[in-house]
């Protein structure tokens, strides 16, 4: 009988032709799912015979976030019955569900996942494990409604790998990111991935690349958690810088974005995942220190173990005076309020650079900023995460034009309408992505030698 790979990849593509080419592209560490539902009008056995039987089998319900009609059970175990005469690998079958005769009778060439979608809020994955219906494997997803209910998964999911059952358990959305991705390291022996030509098929799921960039397949349970948390950070550059550096430096490390918005939710998250180190961002960066005991503004923690003491630090500040001491010294326009601001404000201060500190929360008028001839510009608003997101305080802006030499934008993206701006005027600009390589290969080395044991 064939083997159930590590990464599952569910095919996604509108047209099938499209579906065909991914599908046969996949490695060994790779299993193309075939989601009858989304192809309706194909013929079944014609579909997993173009896939050479390598495939699993899936006709998804509206009810279970597929496309099949729910008042056609009938219809779909037809469907179903009709994909076996191609004799696919494997067949998805619900968990609660008799298996019907025909499926039965196909159990000689053809494996069985049992699988089960829970409302948002259930957890009854204990309850269930107690009490499996037959199958070779099975799938529990759930709905993740905070960061912490990631770690509700990990007991059971180290229970099956304990018992020799082969179970996958993880919960959508983007709160439930670090499920998918931890599943081998927690004791899940499979997880889904999106096509990385197509859209994912459900909130939250992955690449295939991505997955394997991050090795999550090769993950075991000695590795250590590590992340960005905040929101948004979905798009964050850190997974793509500190993974890689981690590997390496042969450091059982593994780094992911972590959204949270909540100081109480992000403590809470720190103990249920056994987090050892962490990038902080928008909107956590004066908040989860304090929560925490610590002085803040931070953007970097560390621990050596879960329950060890925190040790913090402010890599932004570090990338902050490093740019700073090679721009010329002058009065400085701050654009900006919160975490990043007061960063910027206190480095300028320690570095004795008269500062005009501007937020929706302090106004100036344009005269004040005429008058106080800015040399130096740092934009440390949020403005510039959305493509959409205008310039920050143009008038002002514009009473600095005459005076200023150059420009510093926090956010870390080439193109904001600010770096856009500051370009046109000439401007010296040191851009995020700057910042972002200063501050990020500081935290990095913090990683490496201060959370788990020694590399």
């Amino acid at each position: 009988m064939n083997p159930l790979p590590y990464h599952l990849v569910t095919l996604t593509h509108p047209e099938w032709e499209q579906a065909l080419a991914c599908g046969k592209r996949l490695g060994d560490d790779a299993l193309p799912e075939l989601r009858l539902d989304l192809f309706p009008d194909a013929d079944p056995e014609a579909l997993v015979d173009a896939l050479k039987r390598r495939c699993l089998v899936t006709c998804r319900r509206v009810a279970e976030g597929g496309r099949w009609p729910d008042d056609d059970e009938a219809g779909r175990i037809a469907h179903l019955v009709k994909a076996l005469k191609g004799k696919p690998h494997w067949l998805d079958l619900e968990w609660d569900l008799p298996i019907p005769p025909d499926i039965q009778a196909a159990r000689t060439h053809v494996r069985l996942l049992r699988s089960i979608h829970v409302g948002p809020g259930v957890f009854d994955l204990e309850t269930r494990l107690r009490d499996l219906p037959e199958g070779e494997a099975f799938k529990w997803v759930g709905w993740a409604g905070r960061l912490c209910d990631n770690g509700r998964l990990r007991a059971p999911l180290a229970w099956a790998r304990n018992h020799g059952v082969r179970l996958a358990a993880f919960l959508m959305g983007p709160k439930g990111l670090p499920s998918r991705v931890m599943q081998s390291a927690w004791g899940g022996s499979f997880t889904y991935a999106a096509p990385d030509d197509g859209p994912p098929a459900a909130p939250g799921q992955l690449p295939l690349a991505t997955l394997r960039d991050w090795r999550s397949a090769r993950l075991h349970p000695g590795h250590g958690l590590c992340g960005v948390i905040g929101d948004p950070v979905l798009h964050s550059r850190g997974p793509a810088f500190h993974n890689p550096r981690f590997q390496y430096a042969f450091k059982d490390l593994v780094y992911l974005p972590l959204v949270c918005a909540e100081a109480e939710e992000a403590v809470e998250a720190l103990d249920a995942l056994d987090i050892l180190g962490l990038s902080i961002t928008a909107p956590l960066k004066l908040a989860l220190p304090e929560a925490l005991g610590l002085e803040g503004p931070l953007n970097t923690l560390w621990r050596r173990a879960p329950g060890a003491p925190w040790q913090g630090a402010n890599t932004d500040a570090e990338a902050f005076g490093q740019a700073l001491s090679n721009l010329t010294p002058g009065p400085v326009l701050l654009l900006g309020e919160g975490g990043v601001a007061a960063t910027s404000r206190a480095v300028l201060e320690a570095a004795g650079r008269p500062v005009l500190h501007v937020s929706r929360r302090s106004p100036a008028r344009p005269e004040a900023v005429t008058a106080f001839a800015p040399l130096g510009l740092v934009q440390a608003t949020s403005l510039g995460m959305a493509v959409e997101d205008p310039i920050p305080f143009p008038a002002l802006l514009e009473a600095a034009r005459p005076s200023a030499r150059w420009a510093v934008e926090w956010i870390y993206k080439e193109d904001t309408a600010f770096a856009l701006w500051a370009r046109e005027e000439g401007l010296l600009l040191v851009g995020g992505a700057t910042l972002f390589e200063g501050q990020a290969e500081a935290q990095s080395r913090r990683f490496i030698e201060g959370c788990g044991g020694a590399s």
